[in-house]
């Protein structure tokens, strides 16, 4: 993207690089002028020479002052429209998900719209200014060395060089420091505003301490996150000293062997002025700009390009198996049949459905109605007795198990944790997802804490140390990572209190991709985008307010929910 507005904006591009080298004038100059005004001017006793070589400075340095001020105005030709565009493509992505049918509000966005935008546009200034800055002004002072004397311009490049080098190298342990930052402070605001939004019923529900103290774990985990980047700027000093600064003693040792070899006291003067005031500013502004600025710019403006794509961006994850309709919906059944025997009445009869791809379906009924069935119908471990079931297009029983396997996922109740490390357990559906995408999907379902209990995801997991309910969340987040892009939840969460349930549930809906919930409580109903009940031979689909309009039964079944006060959603949920 950001090569894109580079290209879009060539002209103001072009001319900002024009200006740059009118400004780096001075630094190409500076040294032969002064070298010039000392060995012809004043040690040769001509006061006036060594005046006018100064004078002819003077007249560089006012020259580059003024270009300064002309690559102010092509800046803003380059960075205010970009600004623009990623200002509106956060408000469309916060309006297309605010007006979604299964809508859930993203306390995150106000988050990306007021920081990380003005965040971007401000370090993408920050990076074009120093890195045409160091282009230009490196490069004007080494043709001034190379002027002066080859041998000094060699003496001041290979510090150079292994500065930068090491500045470079470091750059990918600094942008995954910065990453964790970013990551940090989206969590603290959409934790803060969730927090903000309900406290009514936090204090209604006494459970105060309990929201402090995800909020302030959250406050802790971007403060360890500043602190580790500031740690970072060990390097940079690194850097600068390598390439900055030995040029210099490089340069005051030299000097008695350059004189002795013929360089003049003057050439000597400016070979120092080159590096003092040309190639050691100029370094100094590229590993600050790039190493602070540039890291933050390339972190904020990917984490805004995956949370706000565009119509036509191409997915985040790894596609569906060949053959693949992406325009048919992500489920289709059609006179669905399932019986446990041959003479025994029908779970499931006749049923037909059809889920477009990114719905969120709650299954709804009394137990014993085939709900679990039907979710091994839909999964394709039950094959149908009558009917078919297509996922994306295709029938599932054309396809194997391991392009089930990337076509959807099911939870069951009893999850299973296997021995091994915590990282094996939760990369089985995704072996190549790194760490930050496994602590990012623990961060989402809320499972960071219980994976630090464990110790971390290389410490060994012990299945019968783990409650049902910690086996649930290493499985929902074995489930979360997994690419395949329907989730079918078979009261996968009974295990967890309502809050946690909410947690898995609202990160599931938020996921890409078509969610389907066997709900165990009726908030799952409520957090659904339709609800299906299962009432014998009379299927209902609709909302929660439809069903509850005109089904009597579903009816029966919220009420008989509610009189269960250890099953009742949360306060603020329904």
């Amino acid at each position: 993207m950001t090569w894109q507005a580079l290209r879009a904006r060539r002209a103001a591009v072009a001319r900002l690089a024009g200006w740059s080298a009118v400004e780096a004038l001075p630094a190409l100059l500076s040294g032969l002028l002064v070298a010039r005004a000392v060995d012809h001017g004043f040690l040769a006793g001509r006061l006036g020479v060594g005046l006018g070589w100064l004078a002819a400075l003077a007249g560089a340095v006012l020259v580059g002052a003024v270009a300064t001020g002309r690559t102010y105005r092509s800046l803003g030709a380059v960075v205010e429209p970009f600004r623009d565009d990623l200002a509106a493509r956060v408000v469309r992505a916060a309006l297309a998900g605010a007006t979604r049918p299964d809508a859930r509000p993203d306390g995150a966005a106000a988050a990306r719209l007021t920081h990380q935008v003005e965040l971007v546009r401000d370090t993408f200034a920050g990076l074009l200014m120093v890195t045409r800055g160091f282009l230009f002004a490196a490069g004007a002072a080494l043709l001034g060395l190379l002027a002066l004397d080859p041998v000094v311009a060699a003496l001041v490049a290979a510090p150079l060089v292994a500065g930068v080098a090491v500045f470079l190298a470091a750059l990918p342990a600094m942008a995954g420091q910065q990453r964790r930052y970013v990551r940090a402070g989206e969590e603290l605001s959409r934790s803060a505003a969730t927090a903000l939004a309900g406290h009514r019923d936090v204090r209604a529900c006494g459970a105060a301490e309990r929201v402090v103290a995800d909020v302030g774990r959250r406050v802790a985990a971007q403060a360890a996150a500043e602190r580790t980047l500031a740690r970072m700027s060990a390097v940079r000093s690194l850097s600068l000293g390598l390439g900055g600064w030995l040029p210099l003693a490089i340069l005051l040792l030299a000097a008695p062997w350059l004189v002795g070899r013929g360089l003049t006291a003057g050439a000597v003067l400016g070979a120092l002025i080159y590096v003092s005031t040309g190639l050691q500013p100029a370094l100094h502004a590229l590993v600050q700009g790039v190493g602070g600025g540039g890291l933050r710019y390339v972190v904020t403006l990917d984490r805004i390009l995956r949370t706000c794509p565009e119509p036509g961006d191409p997915p985040a994850t790894a596609g569906p198996p060949t053959g693949v309709d992406e325009s048919a919906p992500a489920v289709r059944a059609r006179g669905l049949t399932f019986r446990y025997g041959a003479a025994a009445r029908p779970v499931v009869a006749d049923l037909t459905l059809s889920l477009p791809t990114g719905d969120h379906l709650a299954v709804v009924g009394a137990s014993g109605a085939g709900k679990s069935t039907l979710a091994a119908l839909l999964s394709g471990l039950l094959p149908p007795q009558a009917g078919t079931v297509r996922l994306a297009g295709v029938e599932i029983s054309a396809r194997g198990p391991g392009e089930l396997a990337r076509l959807r996922v099911l939870l069951p109740q009893e999850a299973y944790v296997f021995t091994g490390s915590l990282g094996d357990n939760l990369r089985y559906l995704r072996p190549d997802a790194d760490d930050a995408t496994v602590v990012a999907a623990l961060d989402a379902l809320g499972v960071r804490a219980l994976a630090a209990r464990i110790g971390g995801l290389a410490a060994p997991v012990a299945p019968d140390a783990l409650s049902a309910g910690e086996r649930q969340l290493i499985a929902a987040a074995r489930a979360y990572l997994s690419p395949a892009p329907l989730v079918i939840l078979d009261e996968a969460t009974c295990h967890l209190d309502p809050a946690a349930e909410a947690v898995v549930e609202d990160a599931f809906a938020d996921r890409p991709g078509t969610l389907v919930v066997i709900a165990h409580r009726i908030s799952s109903a409520v957090r659904a985008r339709r609800v299906l009940l299962l009432d014998g031979d009379r299927p209902a689909l609709g909302t929660h307010e439809e069903l509850l309009a005109r089904s009597a039964a579903y009816r029966d079944l919220v009420g008989h929910w509610d009189a269960r006060p250890a099953e009742r959603a949360p306060a603020g949920r329904g």
